[in-house]
């Protein structure tokens, strides 16, 4: 489980998109065009975690029209085309003057794992492949694109707002 205290001093959570904000599946019209599933739950979590202070951005290794537009709708920050999100997390960090440790990672997949090992909460969502379990402290009970953004930015709220 994580230390109710590291969520409390929590600055910021890097967000994987696709299996994390989407449950992985995408559909692909005849002309090429893909769209994807979210929960619009997600919206209500965001907002209520910058209400709190804490930053977040989405990374993403894809480069997809419709990351973009989920975070322009969210009101997010998105990298997009990031093959090393390890090092795209440090720099976000480094830009913002926020220690890594004080950071939470949130993915799904192998390609996480070097981000998962830069943060000091690596966090994977209930239907995360198998081979992240080593790397991460936690896993959502709801899986990607079913709410599992909600529950950790409830999660981090609830830590940040209950000081008793």
């Amino acid at each position: 489980m994580i230390d109710s205290k590291q969520l409390d001093s929590l600055r910021l959570i890097a967000f994987d998109f696709d299996g994390v904000f989407t449950d992985n599946t995408v559909f692909v019209s005849q002309s090429g065009e893909e769209s994807v599933r979210c929960c619009r739950s997600d919206g209500i979590g965001i907002s209520k975690l910058l209400s709190v202070g804490v930053l977040a951005v989405i990374i993403s290794t894809e480069v997809n029209p419709v990351v973009s537009v989920r975070a322009k709708k969210l009101n997010l920050p998105c990298r997009q085309g990031v093959l090393d999100k390890s090092l795209e997390i440090k720099s976000y960090c480094e830009e913002r003057k926020i220690d890594p440790k004080l950071t939470m990672f949130v993915g799904n997949d192998a390609n996480d794992i070097p981000a998962f090992n830069s943060v000091g909460i690596p966090i994977g969502v209930a239907d995360s492949h198998p081979c992240i379990s080593p790397f991460i402290v936690w896993r959502t009970e709801k899986g990607g694109g079913f709410g599992a953004v909600r529950e950790i930015c409830d999660l981090v709220y609830d830590a940040k707002t209950s000081k008793g």
